[in-house]
């Protein structure tokens, strides 16, 4: 069974695996996304950790803070992002676990929130059909991410 949690540094020993030269095209490496985290200045960005079975597989990131209106002009949003499922449970279902997990999360959680928006490549065509079945909407717009084009998708809450 999937579960999402605040990320905890217990977590961390499960969740420090590396990607490969394909997937970190798309996602940071957890030991990267929580770095990033503690330099912010602000206190608007949670490390959620996805777990299989009470074991921790997969991680991402809630952000609430500005890189948000890059994809979205509504200030209760969120943006999902660094989102990776360890390599070794990968084709198991994870990450769309995750995302049919995401909205409870966040309304059970972040209750003033009424949108998740997120930006994924155009070439990672796996996790973009994973968001389109999960009921994320794509309507044309685009940018340009730090591997290529991305699309901007969003679900409203």
């Amino acid at each position: 069974m999937i579960n999402l949690q605040f990320f905890t540094q217990e977590d961390f020993s499960r969740l420090n695996y590396a990607l490969d030269e394909n997937q970190s095209q798309f996602a940071a490496t957890v030991e990267r996304a929580l770095l990033n985290i503690e330099r912010r200045e602000d206190n608007d960005a949670f490390p959620i950790t996805i777990m299989k079975d009470n074991t921790p597989a997969g991680f991402f990131v809630l952000d609430f803070g500005e890189d948000k209106f890059e994809l979205t002009d509504n200030k209760d949003s969120v943006l999902v992002r660094s989102l990776s499922v360890n390599p070794e449970m990968q084709g198991t279902g994870i990450g769309k676990g995750a995302m049919m997990k995401v909205d409870d999360f966040v309304r059970e959680n972040f209750q003033n929130c009424n949108e998740i928006v997120l930006a994924v490549n155009q070439r990672n065509e796996s996790a973009y059909h994973i968001y389109l079945e999960n009921g994320y909407i794509y309507e044309g717009k685009t940018r340009i991410g730090r591997s290529g084009p991305q699309y901007l998708m969003y679900k409203k809450l």
